[in-house]
């Protein structure tokens, strides 16, 4: 698992002093870096490997501004070409969301999916928790 602490900004909160709905995706998305690292380690744009297929974002409970969010970040499932990394979010103790991102390693001048090199893959696995 890896592992994110977040400090909300203010203008992240929203008109009920709650962290507004928009702005897990962006830290779930944050938190990912470690995994997109393993497929392009400067992670330079022009040399992308990986796509999102899907989204989930679940609101369990409320997160606050002036109070730190730790990202808890794992490999739900590992597939041939694609993932699915799981994220929680947590403060003082208490989840307040969970989502789940689909990555496809995926090969942006033939326009398709390929598999993921067995190096990156035994990485990954390292992160590999499905509870």
């Amino acid at each position: 698992m890896w592992t994110l602490t977040i400090s909300p900004r203010f203008g992240e909160t929203d008109a009920l002093g709650h962290i507004n709905n928009t702005v897990l995706p962006v830290w779930f998305e944050d938190a990912r870096t470690p995994a997109f690292r393993l497929f392009t380690p400067d992670l330079n744009p022009k040399d992308w490997h990986l796509i999102i297929a899907r989204i989930e974002v679940e609101f369990v409970g409320e997160l606050f501004y002036g109070r730190d969010v730790e990202i808890r970040t794992y490999i739900q499932k590992l597939g041939n070409s694609s993932m699915t990394i799981a994220h929680e979010a947590w403060q003082d103790g208490r989840l307040g969301a969970r989502g789940t991102a689909v990555m496809v390693h995926f090969d942006h001048d033939a326009k398709t999916s390929v598999a993921i090199p067995e190096a990156i893959r035994e990485q990954l696995a390292q992160h590999l928790e499905t509870l």
